[in-house]
């Protein structure tokens, strides 16, 4: 199987979304030698080690880097919704987006990780731009993810109670401690 993974969160390092999504992947590809995995990376000014992946040259990893910037992909992917993800990325099997957009797939099924629902519980303590951008993603992923991985128990219940997703298409995976 072919797995795509959005790890373009992962440049703002030393933040929950980063540290979360890094530790979910330096595991799958430690533990996980059956399939392939394509990571996607994109951001206009920062740049990214994957190193700290520590996989070998020959491994089961591609990674795919471009320099567009995230208020570009929030446009197309949220507010758009087009150029699916196989355009810059080749076909995959799944792709798992994460904390900022939400891009369409041609194919691919869809998983996502769903930190918390803050814009919703708590909106006078965000800014209106994260909120809009928030909630355009979240009404894609309540249209399109086949599975959406939560960080807690109460987030799990925050997207049933508040979004009204199926418990069914849910799944706890908590936040693992980094050595």
């Amino acid at each position: 199987m072919k797995i795509g993974v959005d790890v373009s969160q992962i440049a703002y390092e030393k933040t929950g979304v980063s540290d979360y999504l890094k530790n979910l992947v330096q595991t799958l590809i430690k533990i996980d030698k059956d399939n392939e995995y394509v990571l996607f990376f994109s951001s206009l000014r920062k740049n990214f080690q994957f190193s700290i992946f520590n996989f070998q040259s020959n491994s089961n990893v591609t990674i795919k880097t471009f320099k567009l910037p995230p208020a570009l992909l929030d446009f197309l992917w949220n507010k758009l919704h087009v150029f699916p993800i196989e355009w810059f990325i080749g076909d995959v099997d799944i792709f798992i987006t994460s904390d900022w957009t939400e891009p369409p797939t041609k194919k691919a099924k869809k998983a996502t990780i769903l930190y918390d629902l803050i814009i919703y519980k708590y909106p006078q303590e965000t800014d209106k731009k994260i909120i809009q951008t928030q909630r355009q993603k979240l009404g894609w992923i309540k249209k399109e993810s086949d599975l959406i991985f939560c960080i807690s128990k109460s987030t799990k219940k925050d997207a049933v109670d508040i979004l009204g997703l199926d418990p069914n298409k849910i799944k706890v995976l908590y936040p693992g401690v980094s050595s």
